[in-house]
C-alpha cells in the first residue's frame, strides 16, 4: 500500500503525542553493561540529533518537481520523531551521569555525505539502510541491559522505526517506478553498493554493543540482507493500492 503524504504527516503528528517512556523509572544500568554499550549509545544519540535541513531541502525540491507539497511537511514531522529519539537518549545519558558526545567518526562521515547530497532518491535509500541498521542496533541495545528505563526507550524507538521504513519504502517506490528498465538496473546497483558499505561501517563501529546484545557478525549481516532485499522486493510490486486521503495510522 502506498499512503499519501497527508496520511504520513498526520501519522507522525499523532505518534509524537504518544508518551511511551515512563521517566519516573530510575535508570539501573550496571557498570559492566555501561562499559560495553556506552560508546555506541552516545554515538547513536548524536546521530539522532540532526536538524534535517539538508533532507528538508531535498524534500522541497522533490515535492515541487512531483507536485506533492505535503511531502515536505511529512518529512518535517519524520525529522521531529528522529529528534525525539535523540532527546530521549540524551536525557538517559544525562541521568546516568555521563557526558554526551559532541563528535563521532560515523556521524561526521554521514553528515558530510548528507551535505553534498541533493538527490531525494539517494537520501531515501540511505535513510532506509540506516533505519534498518537502527532496528537491529536498538534491539541489541535493549537485549544488552536489564535497565527497564533504557529498554523502554529502545522499545519506543523500535516502534517508530518500523513506520519510518514504511514511509521511506513507499517514497522510494514512487521514485523507482518513474524509471526505465536500464535506469532501474543502475539504481539497484547503486543501492547495493551503498548498502554494502554502510552495513560494514555500522558493524565495525558498533560491534561491541551488538555482541553485548547477542548479535554477532553473521547474524547482523543476515538481518540486514533480509531487510535490504525486503525493500528491493517492495520496489518491484506492480501496483500497490494507494491511500489518497489522510487517516490515522
Amino acid at each position: 500500500m502506498i499512503r499519501s503524504s497527508a496520511y504520513w504527516e498526520q501519522h507522525f503528528r499523532q505518534n509524537l503525542t504518544d508518551q511511551r517512556v515512563d521517566w519516573s523509572i530510575p535508570p539501573a544500568i550496571t557498570s559492566e553493561e555501561k562499559e560495553r554499550i556506552l560508546y555506541s549509545l552516545k554515538a547513536w544519540q548524536l546521530g539522532e540529533t540532526s536538524d534535517g535541513s539538508h533532507l528538508l531541502a531535498a524534500a522541497s525540491r522533490h515535492a515541487t518537481r512531483t507536485g506533492d507539497p505535503q511531502y515536505v511537511e511529512a518529512v518535517r514531522q519524520f525529522i521531529r520523531e528522529e529528534q525525539k529519539h535523540g532527546a530521549n537518549l540524551g536525557r538517559y545519558i544525562d541521568l546516568i551521569g555521563e557526558q554526551r558526545t559532541r563528535k563521532d567518526w560515523g556521524d561526521t562521515l554521514f553528515r558530510k555525505v548528507r551535505y553534498f547530497n541533493r538527490n531525494m532518491e539517494l537520501w531515501t535509500i540511505a535513510v532506509i539502510i540506516v533505519e534498518s541498521s537502527a532496528q537491529v542496533f536498538y534491539q541489541a541495545l535493549h537485549d544488552a541491559t536489564r535497565c527497564t528505563l533504557l529498554r523502554s526507550i529502545c522499545n519506543d524507538i523500535l516502534m517508530d522505526e518500523a513506520h519510518h521504513i514504511k514511509f521511506q519504502n513507499e517514497r522510494l517506490w514512487t521514485i523507482f517506478q518513474r524509471k526505465g528498465f536500464y535506469n532501474k538496473a543502475l539504481s539497484l546497483l547503486l543501492y547495493s553498493l551503498l548498502f554494502f558499505g554502510t552495513i560494514h561501517a555500522v558493524w565495525y563501529g558498533h560491534r561491541r554493543a551488538f555482541t553485548a546484545g547477542g548479535v554477532d557478525r553473521p547474524e547482523f549481516m543476515r538481518a540486514m540482507y533480509y531487510k535490504f532485499f525486503s525493500t528491493v522486493k517492495f520496489l518491484h510490486r506492480r501496483s500497490p493500492a494507494t491511500v489518497l486521503q489522510p487517516a490515522l495510522a
